[in-house]
């Protein structure tokens, strides 16, 4: 079996490849602009392997993009390649609605043209739960709720969940689409809000946190997401959609604070500030979401899936990996300052 990936030098997109090379005998064909969040040192344990080639591409290019799908003719693409930070999206929503929504076009209509030769390729769409807007204090979003997104990010994200659809639909394209919670693990850029607070506490920088802390997300770790997406492209259901999260609800206060006690513990701070200390609340983001918690039993009841790592176990595993890869930590952020996104008024 063939696979392409696109995205596949990203955070989650680098876990899968590892997978899919590490756990099963896919070819794989690796399509990523190399964005400041895409890093082939993410994939250097797998990087020689002859099932894995890799080709650095924008999937806005909509000659290499057709080119790319045809001569490898995959028998699944399995689609990541997103612009994804909701605080980059406040700031320049144009890059969102470009890669998220055009580049998701040019790959369907890739999809389509393999389809028209006779070529029974699987498009696997992988989405986000903000599509689903905002929950209250109860309730989990299931695969009918509503779309209802609030930020350009995920706006962009609901817009190509929607040209997915739409190419099933009119083109009998064959189709799967996950929409997934926060995840977390090894190789996570530091933007994003676990990494963040590893390396600031590691730093004894502040750890910025949003408003009263109080925001709800449910937590997955990139392992188990990564286990999940092969399940769902070579065992789901064409037509269908299966939400991925790892049944972990945490308020970002209470995770800052598990990765200040997990650090405590591993990488005591000594004569430094004890890393609780370090939080420092900050102004909060517009159209912030109180609360995203994905059922996930449909992905159980159909495909046997569970997580296999608690929010504990993952997270502290991640905390040492971090400790350990320092120099990869230096390497994917040398350019990256740190600097407050998301509270620009743009036009």
């Amino acid at each position: 079996m063939k696979i392409l990936v696109t995205g596949g030098a990203g955070f989650i997109g680098s876990a899968l490849v590892r997978f899919l090379i590490t756990e099963t005998d896919c070819g794989v064909l690796n399509l990523d602009k190399l964005t400041y969040a895409g890093h082939l040192e993410s994939l250097l344990s797998i990087a020689d392997n002859p099932r894995y080639q890799f080709i650095q591409a924008d999937i806005c290019d909509t000659d290499t993009v057709s080119r790319t799908v045809k001569d490898f003719c995959p028998d699944i693409i399995m689609h990541l390649a997103a612009e994804s930070h909701v605080d980059r999206s406040v700031d320049t929503p144009g890059e969102f609605i470009q890669t998220n929504i055009i580049g998701t076009f040019n790959l369907l209509n890739a999809a389509r043209a393999l389809l028209d030769e006779g070529s029974d390729v699987l498009f696997h769409h992988v989405s986000t739960d903000e599509v689903f807007g905002s929950l209250g204090d109860e309730g989990f979003f299931t695969e009918t709720t509503p779309y209802a997104p609030r930020s350009p990010y995920s706006a962009s994200k609901a817009s190509s969940d929607h040209l997915v659809r739409a190419w099933g639909e009119t083109y009998d394209l064959p189709f799967v689409i996950t929409n997934c919670s926060n995840n977390y693990g090894p190789y996570q850029f530091p933007e994003k809000l676990i990494p963040l607070m590893i390396i600031n506490a590691i730093e004894q920088k502040p750890l910025p946190i949003y408003g009263d802390g109080s925001n709800i997300r449910d937590w997955l770790y990139v392992g188990d997401h990564a286990r999940a997406l092969y399940l769902v492209a070579t065992q789901g259901t064409r037509g269908e959609t299966y939400n991925i999260g790892g049944n972990s609800e945490k308020t970002n206060l209470d995770v800052v604070r598990s990765i200040c006690d997990a650090l405590t513990e591993l990488h005591p701070p000594g004569q430094n500030a004890p890393y609780r200390d370090l939080i420092t609340p900050v102004e909060d983001r517009p159209g912030h979401d109180f609360r995203y918690a994905v059922d996930t039993s449909k992905l159980t009841r159909e495909l046997g899936w569970q997580p296999s790592e608690t929010f504990d176990s993952g997270l502290r595993k991640t905390v040492a990996w971090y400790l350990d890869n320092r120099d990869w930590c230096e390497a994917v952020a040398g350019g990256y300052s740190q600097e407050r996104l998301g509270l620009k008024s743009v036009r």
